[in-house]
């Protein structure tokens, strides 16, 4: 989809559709009475007889009778002026796309950077409405053969301003920002959306070495040996059951002071998890292939710092491997000896996770990081806590947890906070090593934080379970089903921030 900033009269303007916001019980916006007189007044008898309020994302299309140059009007609800910010603004772009979508449009056209002027920042006006529209256009349809069934694709975007309009400098400068972003958000749900015989972990480092190819990023790409050569038994452990080998994928970004630290950020990448000789069940295992949705958010927050050019030092480190049954696949009982030194008991295959990140924090470590955080579709218990609207938090820094729980606010990947206090480390202690790989029942979420804890205690450091917000089950205006890319923005958000301390 191509974006464009256009100053234009609007009664004039060419489109298939022209998308116009109106706030609930309100109808000051100059744009909506300037079309709704064009069309006869046909807007206003909606809004009378009832059929249009302009609550939060409620639409009404209305088709052109000869007065106006485009070919259809849609009108979008904003909800309550008072209580409008920019995830409601993301929302309804998102929305007002998908409707254009079910229509066959090529051609649209959005108001309502206009509408909302003067409300929010207009670089930030500018970045929401293009992440709603980009993020709520998304489809997955690279496996599907029949043409009926793969919705026409959008081409042409155009944010419409009036042409007494000043501040169309920092228009563009978000709607650039925004594409950027989402570009990105794409890249993570296209990996994750992808099946688990395609998006292997030969094919998330070749996915690394392209990006190197295309941005201002430094690729390397760990095989077996030389994991078995730095003492990853962890990590290599998970990946003996399967035939496709293990990679241990590291992107850097240099964009800083040479001699300023980086920030570090962690993704886990089980690119299919069966859950091992631990065996999941069958229901929903297909949706396993989305276990690899943290190596694909630190893949793409890279990838968006380099192409956003932002002025520091940034490395993702992304375990990627199986964790599948095989012969030799490792199992319950077993003891492992992870690159700290410390060993590990098994109890249950289906905690990978945790294992080949424990190898991935101990790796950090030679970087002397300002930071490290960890992204991982960790575990079950975290949909069980905060369901499918929040990620978990857990770290041993207050102040880098605040500026997480701030960026989540700000982007809409919200985080909440959960305790990391000692007695839950109590739980993963065992008897014939130095730890387990479970906590027993109860605290799940915050029993594999302390286990991940036990690798990170050189250094500031959060973690954030996404297991309840990488895969959306029902679909949201700017989150269609399936993958959703989430911790891209969200790190951006905080590394962007973290500039302006």
């Amino acid at each position: 989809m191509e974006l464009k900033v256009l100053r234009k009269n609007i009664l004039g303007h060419k489109t298939e559709c022209l998308i116009i916001g109106r706030f609930e019980g309100r109808t000051e916006n100059p744009a909506l009475k300037e079309v709704d007189a064009a069309l006869g007044g046909a807007i206003k008898c909606a809004i009378q007889a009832g059929d249009f309020k302009g609550k939060l994302n409620q639409t009404a299309l209305f088709y052109n009778s000869g007065q106006l140059s485009t070919e259809r009007v849609l009108i979008i609800g904003l909800g309550s002026r008072r209580e409008f910010c920019l995830e409601r603004l993301r929302e309804v772009s998102g929305k007002a796309v998908a409707e254009m979508k079910k229509i066959g449009a090529r051609v649209i056209s959005t108001t309502l950077p206009q509408t909302v002027e003067g409300m929010i920042d207009d670089v930030d006006i500018a970045q929401a409405i293009a992440e709603g529209c980009f993020l709520g256009a998304y489809s997955f349809d690279e496996h599907k053969t029949e043409k009926k069934d793969i919705p026409k694709e959008i081409k042409t975007l155009n944010m419409v301003l009036p042409l007494r309009y000043k501040g169309i400098k920092k228009i563009e400068e978000g709607a650039r920002r925004g594409e950027i972003i989402s570009q990105n958000v794409l890249f993570a749900r296209r990996l994750v959306s992808s099946p688990g015989n395609v998006a292997t972990p030969s094919f998330m480092a070749e996915q690394a070495i392209y990006m190197e190819k295309e941005a201002d990023i430094k690729a390397t790409v760990i095989e077996k040996e030389e994991m078995g050569k730095l003492g990853m038994g962890a990590m290599l452990a998970v990946a003996q059951g399967s035939s496709q080998s293990p990679k241990f994928i590291i992107m850097e970004y240099k964009g800083g002071k040479a001699e300023n630290k980086p920030y570090v950020i962690i993704g886990k990448a089980v690119t299919f998890d069966s859950g091992g000789i631990s065996l999941k069940p069958s229901p929903e295992m297909d949706e396993m292939k989305m276990d690899m949705s943290g190596g694909a958010a630190a893949l793409g927050t890279v990838r968006a710092a380099a192409m956003l050019k932002l002025p520091l030092n940034l490395v993702a480190l992304v375990p990627a491997t199986e964790n599948l049954p095989g012969g030799r696949a490792y199992k319950p009982g077993d003891i492992l000896k992870s690159m700290s030194g410390k060993t590990i008991e098994i109890l249950n295959t289906d905690a990978e996770g945790r294992l080949i990140m424990a190898d991935a924090l101990t790796y950090a470590e030679r970087y002397k990081p300002k930071a490290v955080i960890d992204i991982a579709t960790l575990t079950g218990a975290c949909i069980v806590a905060l369901g499918s609207n929040a990620s978990a938090l857990l770290g041993n820094n207050e102040s880098l947890k605040k500026e997480l729980l701030r960026a989540g606010d700000e982007t809409g990947e919200r985080v909440w906070e959960l305790p990391l206090w000692d007695s839950y480390k109590k739980q993963i202690k065992s008897d014939i090593a130095d730890m387990k790989n479970i906590g027993g029942k109860g605290a799940g979420t915050i029993t594999a934080a302390a286990f991940l804890d036990q690798f990170a205690g050189k250094y500031h450091w959060a973690h954030i379970d996404i297991a309840g917000t990488a895969w959306e089950k029902e679909g949201r205006p700017y989150i269609p089903k399936g993958a959703t890319g989430v911790g891209v923005r969200l790190f951006i958000k905080f590394l962007e921030n973290s500039l302006r301390v």
